[in-house]
């Protein structure tokens, strides 16, 4: 895993891990979220609010024991958001459980999709998008809502402002920030739908394959991103950092260095990190 400080990048902590096929837990200590739940990582006990992209069991395979273990620790019930079309089994699920374990679980569950938002905090709002992949599958913006002067009101003078508001004009305006893009898994074509995606000032992109070993078509019918496609499309990507994640347990990290630095264009190469063990 990378180490427990994490990586910041466009202003956000990043910790957790992800293994295409294995294990995807993405952790937002700052931001009290983590997206999915592969097999519960320690870091993610704490986090009180998780955002689950689909249900393959590298995403969602330990949210029982997350449960269960905040409930141990005394901490209050989690909230799970999750597709209103796993709805249901994920009702189910729990319900087989706490049959198992004879405990509750308890938890508060949150159906959510494109179109809809979740308020994490007064100033932040989680809201899906539809990602594709083999499943049933959505991204999530995080999305920060400002307060600011009126832009026709910048520059001037208190007496003017002072006059603005005597006469019962709002002198601001409500701005939204996207902080966040998490994508899950997908193809590459979320890029090319989705806006929040392409200006979301830290994007988490799963990458899955880097080279022939796996071509490009083989990685679509797999209902996953290749190399290939995060640079033909280098010029859509306006994010300030990408974070790279979910690659093939075939590629160690010395290999996904060396090919990024090697196949990455120039507008790319500095604004990409992959999420790597330490």
């Amino acid at each position: 895993m990378p180490p427990d400080h994490g990586l910041t990048l466009a202003g956000v902590t990043v910790r957790g891990v992800s293994v295409g096929g294995i294990e995807t837990c993405i952790d937002l200590p700052e931001l009290g979220l983590t997206f999915d739940i592969g097999r519960a990582p320690e870091a993610s006990i704490a986090r009180g609010t998780v955002l689950f992209t689909h249900a393959h069991m590298d995403h969602l395979g330990g949210v029982a024991y997350h449960c269960a273990l905040r409930a141990l620790r005394r901490l209050p019930p989690p909230t799970y958001v999750v597709g209103h079309e796993n709805l249901d089994a994920f009702r189910d699920l729990f319900d087989a459980w706490r049959r198992l374990d004879r405990s509750t679980l308890a938890h508060t569950l949150v159906p959510l999709g494109p179109g809809e938002e979740h308020a994490l905090s007064p100033r932040l709002v989680a809201r899906p998008f539809r990602a594709y992949h083999r499943a049933p599958c959505q991204g999530y913006a995080i999305v920060e809502r400002k307060t600011r002067l009126r832009g026709e009101l910048a520059g001037r003078d208190e007496s003017e402002l002072r006059g603005a508001r005597a006469r019962g004009e709002s002198l601001t305006e409500t701005v939204e920030v996207p902080r966040v893009a998490f994508c899950g898994d997908t193809l590459i074509d979320v890029v090319e739908r989705e806006e929040v995606v392409r200006v979301a000032r830290l994007l988490i992109l799963e990458v899955t394959f880097l080279d022939a070993r796996v071509p490009t078509a083989e990685a679509r019918a797999k209902g996953h991103v290749h190399l290939e496609e995060v640079c033909e499309r280098a010029d859509l990507f306006q994010n300030e950092a990408l974070l790279l994640t979910h690659f093939s347990a075939r590629h160690g990290p010395a290999e996904v260095r060396r090919i990024l630095a090697q196949r990455l264009p120039a507008s790319l190469r500095d604004r990409v990190v992959p999420f790597l063990p330490a």
